[in-house]
Protein backbone atom coordinates (compact mmCIF):
# COMPACT_ATOMS: atom_id res chain seq x y z
CA UNK A 1 0.00 0.00 0.00
CA UNK A 2 2.89 2.41 0.67
CA UNK A 3 5.31 1.25 -2.02
CA UNK A 4 4.44 4.36 -4.08
CA UNK A 5 5.31 6.61 -1.14
CA UNK A 6 8.51 5.30 0.45
CA UNK A 7 10.43 7.15 3.19
CA UNK A 8 12.48 10.09 1.98
CA UNK A 9 15.79 9.08 0.46
CA UNK A 10 14.55 5.84 -1.09
CA UNK A 11 13.77 7.39 -4.49
CA UNK A 12 16.72 9.76 -4.71
CA UNK A 13 19.15 7.56 -6.61
CA UNK A 14 16.70 5.48 -8.60
CA UNK A 15 16.99 5.58 -12.38
CA UNK A 16 13.41 6.85 -12.70
CA UNK A 17 13.98 9.75 -10.33
CA UNK A 18 17.29 10.76 -11.91
CA UNK A 19 15.75 10.66 -15.39
CA UNK A 20 12.76 12.79 -14.37
CA UNK A 21 15.00 15.43 -12.76
CA UNK A 22 17.60 15.43 -15.52
CA UNK A 23 15.95 17.89 -17.92
CA UNK A 24 13.18 20.44 -18.29
CA UNK A 25 11.26 17.93 -20.38
CA UNK A 26 11.50 15.29 -17.66
CA UNK A 27 10.28 17.79 -15.09
CA UNK A 28 7.43 18.82 -17.40
CA UNK A 29 6.27 15.21 -17.65
CA UNK A 30 6.50 14.90 -13.86
CA UNK A 31 4.44 18.10 -13.54
CA UNK A 32 1.72 16.76 -15.81
CA UNK A 33 1.61 13.37 -14.08
CA UNK A 34 2.13 14.84 -10.60
CA UNK A 35 4.83 12.25 -10.00
CA UNK A 36 6.48 12.20 -6.58
CA UNK A 37 10.22 12.89 -6.99
CA UNK A 38 13.16 13.51 -4.67
CA UNK A 39 16.10 15.89 -4.49
CA UNK A 40 18.52 17.06 -1.83
CA UNK A 41 17.77 20.20 0.17
CA UNK A 42 20.85 22.41 -0.24
CA UNK A 43 19.90 25.35 1.97
CA UNK A 44 17.08 27.07 3.79
CA UNK A 45 16.61 30.80 3.20
CA UNK A 46 15.97 33.38 5.91
CA UNK A 47 12.30 33.10 4.95
CA UNK A 48 12.49 29.30 5.34
CA UNK A 49 12.17 28.45 1.65
CA UNK A 50 14.14 25.35 0.67
CA UNK A 51 16.50 25.25 -2.32
CA UNK A 52 16.60 21.73 -3.74
CA UNK A 53 19.35 20.22 -5.87
CA UNK A 54 17.69 18.28 -8.69
CA UNK A 55 20.97 17.22 -10.28
CA UNK A 56 22.43 18.13 -13.67
CA UNK A 57 22.77 21.76 -12.61
CA UNK A 58 19.05 22.22 -11.97
CA UNK A 59 17.69 23.64 -8.71
CA UNK A 60 14.14 24.05 -7.50
CA UNK A 61 12.45 25.99 -4.71
CA UNK A 62 10.02 24.72 -2.08
CA UNK A 63 8.25 27.75 -0.56
CA UNK A 64 7.94 27.70 3.22
CA UNK A 65 4.20 26.91 3.23
CA UNK A 66 4.83 23.97 0.89
CA UNK A 67 7.79 22.55 2.84
CA UNK A 68 5.78 20.35 5.23
CA UNK A 69 2.26 19.46 6.24
CA UNK A 70 0.99 21.78 8.95
CA UNK A 71 3.38 24.69 8.34
CA UNK A 72 0.72 26.95 6.85
CA UNK A 73 -1.71 26.07 9.66
CA UNK A 74 0.88 26.51 12.42
CA UNK A 75 0.57 22.94 13.68
CA UNK A 76 4.10 22.07 12.50
CA UNK A 77 7.11 24.06 13.68
CA UNK A 78 9.63 25.49 11.23
CA UNK A 79 12.35 23.26 12.67
CA UNK A 80 10.80 20.57 10.45
CA UNK A 81 11.99 22.65 7.47
CA UNK A 82 15.41 23.57 8.82
CA UNK A 83 16.11 19.93 9.68
CA UNK A 84 15.82 18.89 6.02
CA UNK A 85 18.93 20.82 4.89
CA UNK A 86 21.49 18.34 3.59
CA UNK A 87 18.87 15.60 3.39
CA UNK A 88 16.61 14.18 0.67
CA UNK A 89 13.14 15.71 0.30
CA UNK A 90 10.10 14.38 -1.53
CA UNK A 91 8.11 16.73 -3.73
CA UNK A 92 5.79 17.15 -6.67
CA UNK A 93 6.47 19.77 -9.34
CA UNK A 94 3.98 22.65 -9.12
CA UNK A 95 5.29 24.92 -11.88
CA UNK A 96 8.27 25.40 -14.19
CA UNK A 97 9.25 28.99 -13.45
CA UNK A 98 12.28 31.01 -14.46
CA UNK A 99 14.37 33.33 -12.31
CA UNK A 100 16.74 35.69 -14.14
CA UNK A 101 16.38 33.58 -17.24
CA UNK A 102 17.26 30.35 -15.42
CA UNK A 103 14.78 27.50 -14.98
CA UNK A 104 13.78 27.25 -11.30
CA UNK A 105 10.93 24.78 -10.75
CA UNK A 106 8.50 25.51 -7.93
CA UNK A 107 8.03 22.38 -5.84
CA UNK A 108 5.72 21.17 -3.07
CA UNK A 109 6.77 18.71 -0.38
CA UNK A 110 3.44 19.29 1.40
CA UNK A 111 1.46 17.86 -1.52
CA UNK A 112 3.64 14.75 -1.65
CA UNK A 113 3.12 14.28 2.08
CA UNK A 114 -0.62 14.82 1.76
CA UNK A 115 -0.88 12.07 -0.82
CA UNK A 116 1.17 9.67 1.29
CA UNK A 117 -0.79 10.42 4.47
CA UNK A 118 -4.15 10.12 2.71
CA UNK A 119 -3.12 6.70 1.36
CA UNK A 120 -2.05 5.55 4.83
CA UNK A 121 -5.21 6.77 6.56
CA UNK A 122 -7.42 5.24 3.88
CA UNK A 123 -5.88 1.78 3.82
CA UNK A 124 -4.34 1.20 7.25
CA UNK A 125 -5.92 -0.84 10.02
CA UNK A 126 -4.51 -1.83 13.42
CA UNK A 127 -1.99 -4.62 12.90
CA UNK A 128 -0.96 -3.63 9.37
CA UNK A 129 2.83 -3.85 8.95
CA UNK A 130 4.53 -0.85 7.37
CA UNK A 131 8.09 -0.09 6.26
CA UNK A 132 9.56 2.95 7.97
CA UNK A 133 12.83 4.84 8.31
CA UNK A 134 14.20 6.18 11.60
CA UNK A 135 14.53 9.98 11.47
CA UNK A 136 15.58 10.87 15.01
CA UNK A 137 15.74 9.43 18.50
CA UNK A 138 14.58 10.82 21.83
CA UNK A 139 14.69 9.25 25.31
CA UNK A 140 10.96 8.52 25.08
CA UNK A 141 10.88 6.97 21.61
CA UNK A 142 11.93 6.77 17.99
CA UNK A 143 10.52 9.08 15.33
CA UNK A 144 10.05 7.49 11.92
CA UNK A 145 9.17 8.44 8.35
CA UNK A 146 6.26 6.41 6.95
CA UNK A 147 6.53 7.86 3.47
CA UNK A 148 7.45 11.23 1.90
CA UNK A 149 8.43 12.48 5.36
CA UNK A 150 5.07 11.68 7.03
CA UNK A 151 6.07 11.35 10.70
CA UNK A 152 5.06 8.92 13.41
CA UNK A 153 6.65 7.67 16.61
CA UNK A 154 7.33 4.35 18.34
CA UNK A 155 7.29 4.79 22.12
CA UNK A 156 10.27 3.25 23.90
CA UNK A 157 7.99 0.75 25.65
CA UNK A 158 6.85 -0.54 22.23
CA UNK A 159 10.31 -1.00 20.69
CA UNK A 160 11.17 -4.40 22.17
CA UNK A 161 10.30 -6.75 25.01
CA UNK A 162 13.78 -6.39 26.45
CA UNK A 163 13.89 -3.02 28.17
CA UNK A 164 16.34 -0.41 26.96
CA UNK A 165 17.44 2.88 28.47
CA UNK A 166 17.32 4.78 25.17
CA UNK A 167 16.12 3.98 21.62
CA UNK A 168 19.71 4.40 20.37
CA UNK A 169 20.39 1.00 21.96
CA UNK A 170 18.09 -0.53 19.36
CA UNK A 171 17.95 1.84 16.37
CA UNK A 172 20.23 4.20 14.47
CA UNK A 173 19.46 7.33 12.46
CA UNK A 174 18.39 6.50 8.90
CA UNK A 175 17.83 2.82 9.67
CA UNK A 176 15.12 1.07 7.67
CA UNK A 177 12.77 -0.87 9.93
CA UNK A 178 9.27 -2.28 10.04
CA UNK A 179 6.47 -1.26 12.37
CA UNK A 180 2.88 -2.33 13.00
CA UNK A 181 -0.05 0.03 13.28
CA UNK A 182 -1.16 0.06 16.92
CA UNK A 183 -4.02 2.50 16.38
CA UNK A 184 -5.28 5.35 14.23
CA UNK A 185 -6.87 8.70 14.93
CA UNK A 186 -8.22 9.66 11.53
CA UNK A 187 -9.77 12.87 12.82
CA UNK A 188 -6.37 14.11 14.02
CA UNK A 189 -4.55 12.33 11.16
CA UNK A 190 -2.27 10.38 13.47
CA UNK A 191 -0.92 6.85 13.15
CA UNK A 192 0.35 5.12 16.30
CA UNK A 193 2.97 2.40 15.94
CA UNK A 194 4.46 -0.55 17.73
CA UNK A 195 7.56 -2.62 16.92
CA UNK A 196 8.11 -5.33 19.54
CA UNK A 197 5.45 -7.69 18.13
CA UNK A 198 7.41 -8.03 14.89
CA UNK A 199 10.48 -9.34 16.74
CA UNK A 200 8.84 -12.61 17.73
CA UNK A 201 7.44 -14.41 20.76
CA UNK A 202 9.42 -15.90 23.64
CA UNK A 203 9.34 -19.33 22.00
CA UNK A 204 10.41 -18.03 18.59
CA UNK A 205 13.36 -16.19 20.13
CA UNK A 206 14.37 -19.05 22.42
CA UNK A 207 14.29 -21.68 19.63
CA UNK A 208 17.93 -21.17 18.44
CA UNK A 209 19.34 -21.56 21.97
CA UNK A 210 20.05 -24.76 23.92
CA UNK A 211 21.38 -25.51 27.40
CA UNK A 212 25.14 -25.92 27.28
CA UNK A 213 25.65 -23.17 24.71
CA UNK A 214 27.86 -20.15 25.37
CA UNK A 215 26.68 -17.01 23.58
CA UNK A 216 27.12 -13.25 23.67
CA UNK A 217 24.60 -11.01 25.42
CA UNK A 218 24.09 -7.47 26.71
CA UNK A 219 23.48 -6.46 30.31
CA UNK A 220 20.10 -4.69 30.41
CA UNK A 221 19.29 -4.60 34.10
CA UNK A 222 21.04 -5.14 37.42
CA UNK A 223 18.99 -6.11 40.47
CA UNK A 224 19.85 -7.36 43.96
CA UNK A 225 18.95 -10.89 42.89
CA UNK A 226 20.82 -10.96 39.57
CA UNK A 227 21.54 -9.41 36.20
CA UNK A 228 19.22 -9.53 33.21
CA UNK A 229 21.17 -10.40 30.07
CA UNK A 230 19.60 -9.72 26.68
CA UNK A 231 20.17 -12.52 24.18
CA UNK A 232 17.91 -10.99 21.52
CA UNK A 233 15.80 -7.81 21.61
CA UNK A 234 12.82 -9.95 22.69
CA UNK A 235 14.61 -12.44 24.94
CA UNK A 236 16.52 -12.08 28.21
CA UNK A 237 17.85 -14.45 30.85
CA UNK A 238 18.95 -14.06 34.46
CA UNK A 239 22.54 -14.49 35.66
CA UNK A 240 24.14 -14.22 39.07
CA UNK A 241 25.74 -10.87 39.84
CA UNK A 242 29.43 -10.31 39.33
CA UNK A 243 31.56 -7.43 40.67
CA UNK A 244 32.00 -4.55 38.24
CA UNK A 245 29.09 -5.49 36.02
CA UNK A 246 27.59 -2.48 34.18
CA UNK A 247 24.35 -1.98 32.28
CA UNK A 248 24.91 -1.84 28.54
CA UNK A 249 28.12 -3.88 28.44
CA UNK A 250 28.52 -7.06 26.44
CA UNK A 251 29.28 -10.35 28.14
CA UNK A 252 29.60 -13.99 27.19
CA UNK A 253 27.16 -16.24 29.02
CA UNK A 254 26.77 -19.99 29.52
CA UNK A 255 23.16 -21.20 29.19
CA UNK A 256 22.44 -23.37 32.23
CA UNK A 257 18.78 -24.10 31.55
CA UNK A 258 15.77 -23.03 29.50
CA UNK A 259 12.35 -23.34 31.17
CA UNK A 260 9.52 -22.57 28.72
CA UNK A 261 6.74 -23.27 31.26
CA UNK A 262 8.17 -20.49 33.45
CA UNK A 263 9.51 -18.37 30.58
CA UNK A 264 12.95 -18.36 32.19
CA UNK A 265 16.52 -18.79 31.01
CA UNK A 266 19.22 -19.31 33.63
CA UNK A 267 22.65 -18.00 32.68
CA UNK A 268 26.18 -17.87 34.00
CA UNK A 269 28.46 -15.01 33.04
CA UNK A 270 31.73 -16.30 31.57
CA UNK A 271 33.53 -13.09 30.65
CA UNK A 272 33.37 -9.48 29.57
CA UNK A 273 33.39 -8.60 25.86
CA UNK A 274 34.51 -5.46 24.00
CA UNK A 275 31.83 -3.07 22.71
CA UNK A 276 30.25 -3.88 19.34
CA UNK A 277 27.48 -2.37 17.21
CA UNK A 278 24.01 -3.85 17.72
CA UNK A 279 23.28 -6.95 15.69
CA UNK A 280 20.86 -6.49 12.78
CA UNK A 281 17.24 -6.82 13.82
CA UNK A 282 15.60 -10.15 13.02
CA UNK A 283 11.94 -9.74 12.05
CA UNK A 284 9.46 -12.60 12.23
CA UNK A 285 6.83 -10.52 10.37
CA UNK A 286 7.48 -7.96 7.63
CA UNK A 287 4.20 -7.83 5.69
CA UNK A 288 0.50 -8.39 6.01
CA UNK A 289 -1.51 -7.73 9.15
CA UNK A 290 -1.31 -9.03 12.72
CA UNK A 291 -4.56 -9.58 14.61
CA UNK A 292 -3.27 -10.99 17.91
CA UNK A 293 0.16 -11.39 19.47
CA UNK A 294 0.96 -13.26 22.69
CA UNK A 295 4.51 -13.28 23.95
CA UNK A 296 4.31 -16.18 26.44
CA UNK A 297 4.41 -19.83 25.29
CA UNK A 298 1.32 -21.98 25.55
CA UNK A 299 0.97 -23.47 29.02
CA UNK A 300 3.29 -20.93 30.60
CA UNK A 301 2.45 -20.14 34.22
CA UNK A 302 3.60 -16.52 33.82
CA UNK A 303 1.70 -13.77 32.08
CA UNK A 304 3.60 -12.18 29.22
CA UNK A 305 2.85 -9.26 26.92
CA UNK A 306 -0.20 -9.52 24.73
CA UNK A 307 -1.53 -7.26 21.97
CA UNK A 308 -4.93 -7.43 20.31
CA UNK A 309 -5.02 -5.38 17.10
CA UNK A 310 -8.69 -4.43 17.07
CA UNK A 311 -10.36 -2.06 14.61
Amino acid sequence: MTCCYPPEGHLLNTAENRAACASPEGLRRALEAQTVLEGTALLCSAGHDLTVDLGHGLRGIIPREEAALGIAEGSTRDIAILARVGRPVSFVVEALEERDGVLCPRLSRRKAQRRALDALLETCRPGVILPASVTHLEPFGAFVDLGCGVPSMIGIEHISVSRIAHPCQRFSMGQDIYAAVLGLDRARERIYLTHRELLGTWAENAAPFQPGMTVAGTVRGIKDYGAFIELTPNLSGLAELQPGLREGERVSVYIKSILPHRMKIKLQIIGHLPPAPPAPLVYFHTEGRLTHWRYAPEGCTRVGGETVFAD
